[in-house]
């Protein structure tokens, strides 16, 4: 984004992280009482930079509840642990116990038929070194296919599963219960962000199963190959995180992926998640 566009941020500094995606936005306390033209501000960073970040926000569970209700009606997470005081808010919390391997790149919870339209991270504990967060921008991942790989999969929908991550575990009983609350979803494999109009893939490691109406070992082939866009460097951010600092992303631009690697220290943190629509 050129100094010219943004000039057009008036409560708000912008510090951008890449050409393209994630700023650290300055000049906002995060609660449910900023000024409806701060918030206008903020939502249109997003849509701008896919995600943004705020430090040193040392505020209540009620005011990061609260901040993220300006954005929209937030979701409960049926298979994560939330706070028992508030079951809007996802607890993440990793010490010397947890396993390795537990992250992949992924956009959230794209089982749901109208996944969220983004999600607002908080750091409680954080790690001296490490357990930064990535983020991939999978619109420019979109505009950097050949033609061929465009042809091929414009039109196109994938099956998004909870089964493929949070199935593990639970029995057959325990899996046809949730399956009949969230069924598997169709949505587009190049998805057109309902805000912005841009076009982006919209398939992920961690949820995506396969393509419809294709073969199984074209879809598995071409699937790896989307999923390996995330990982281009050229369409990344790199964010290390501090004691409550905030991550703002767009659920429907960007995918990310929480590096695993401070073992044993301990990273702790917490979530909440704006309800989105289905994606078209």
């Amino acid at each position: 984004m050129s100094a010219a566009a943004e000039q057009r941020f008036e409560t708000i500094q912008i510090s951008p992280l890449s050409p393209t995606v994630g700023a650290e936005i300055g000049g906002v306390r995060m609660s449910g009482d900023l000024p409806d033209e701060q918030i206008a501000e903020i939502r249109q960073a997003l849509l701008d930079w896919k995600v943004i970040f705020f430090r040193d926000q040392d505020v209540s569970i009620d005011d990061h509840v609260a901040f993220g209700a300006r954005f929209g009606e937030l979701e409960v997470h049926p298979f994560t642990p939330n706070l028992e005081s508030h079951p809007e808010v996802v607890v993440i919390h990793h010490g010397p116990e947890s396993k390795r391997g537990q992250n992949r790149w992924h956009s959230d919870v794209t089982w749901r038929l109208e996944p969220s339209l983004g999600s607002i991270l908080r750091a409680r504990i954080v790690p001296p070194v490490g357990g930064d967060t990535l983020f991939a921008d999978m619109i420019s991942a979109y505009e950097g296919l050949s033609d061929e790989i465009k042809e091929k999969i414009d039109g196109r929908t994938a099956t998004h599963s909870f089964q493929h991550n949070f199935g593990r575990g639970m029995t057959d009983e325990q899996r046809a219960k949730m399956s009949e609350q969230y069924p598997d979803a169709h949505h587009p494999v190049v998805r057109t962000h309902p805000e912005t109009r841009q076009k982006g893939l919209y398939v992920n490691a961690a949820f995506t199963t396969h393509i419809d109406d294709m073969d199984e070992d074209e879809s598995r082939r071409l699937l790896r190959y989307l999923y390996r866009q995330a990982s281009v460097p050229e369409y990344q951010c790199r964010f290390r995180w501090q004691k409550e600092s905030v991550a703002f992303w767009d659920n429907r631009a960007v995918q990310h992926y929480a590096a695993f690697d401070y073992t044993p220290e301990v990273r702790r943190v917490e979530r909440v998640t704006v309800v989105g629509d289905a994606p078209f």
